[in-house]
């Protein structure tokens, strides 16, 4: 980009050439993610050493680790100790820990990422309503009728059932075939988890309502009922959702 200066002293107007700053660390950070993708690597292949990597990207070794430190937060490489450097699984962990602390650090109404987090949530169950239905329909899953037993059975004794709900939801989306849905629907219950007590705020008293609805939600979807499906799902939020109306700010 060229921008015209005042005249010079022989009455011709100067230019100035503005160069955008790249960071070094960035350009070889994406170089690294372009050599991963053109060679077809996938989670857990081999990377070439750090010497390799700087003799292909014609860069420094200083600016080879401060990328591949960058891409191991993101879960994009992973670093071994004594073996190299890999292809990383690439998980939503540091998407999870981003949002949990905006969630808690979010100004003014503390809750509103809460009701964010509930309504993709709540979005992302109906959006999979009818891939999910058809995918189940006619089959038995005694796995996940034990978990809602399990489910019923602690909401009946008064006690909340986190680790048979982050199941429940996972197993229940393993039946359609788009793995990325069930990785961010289980990272959004992982925010929502985390958030909630942080935020001081009481579970809902009604938990034999959200345990309910689980069965209702694998009933409907053995069944092949698409809508039953979608308002046991509705069903399922419904108590957390007015607990969360209860509490708006003043």
């Amino acid at each position: 980009m060229t921008t015209n200066a005042p005249a010079g002293a022989a009455g011709q107007p100067t230019f100035t050439t503005r160069t955008p700053v790249v960071s070094r660390r960035a350009s070889t950070a994406d170089q690294i993610k372009d050599y991963i993708l053109t060679h077809g690597l996938r989670p857990g292949d081999h990377l070439p050493t750090e010497s390799e990597l700087c003799d292909r990207l014609g860069v420094s070794r200083s600016s080879v680790r401060e990328a591949i430190q960058t891409l191991s937060t993101l879960d994009i490489v992973e670093v071994r100790h004594g073996r190299g450097t890999f292809v990383g699984q690439m998980s939503l962990d540091a998407l999870v820990e981003a949002l949990v602390f905006r969630g808690v650090l979010s100004p003014g109404d503390d809750l509103q990422a809460l009701r964010e987090v509930v309504e993709i949530r709540q979005a992302l169950d109906l959006s999979m309503a009818e891939r999910i239905v058809h995918a189940m329909q006619g089959t038995e899953n005694p796995n996940l009728h034990e978990l809602v037993d399990q489910m019923v059975a602690s909401a009946a004794a008064g006690q909340t059932f986190p680790r048979q709900d982050r199941l429940f939801h996972a197993e229940l989306l393993d039946h359609i075939d788009n793995s990325l849905v069930g990785q961010l629907v289980t990272a959004f219950w992982d925010v929502h988890t985390a958030v909630l007590p942080r935020l001081g705020l009481s579970l809902p008293a009604d938990l034999d309502v959200t345990a309910r609805a689980h069965r209702d939600m694998l009933e409907a979807a053995e069944a092949g009922d698409v809508e039953a499906f979608r308002t046991a799902v509705v069903d399922h939020y419904a108590p957390l959702q007015r607990t969360l109306d209860e509490v708006r700010p003043r």
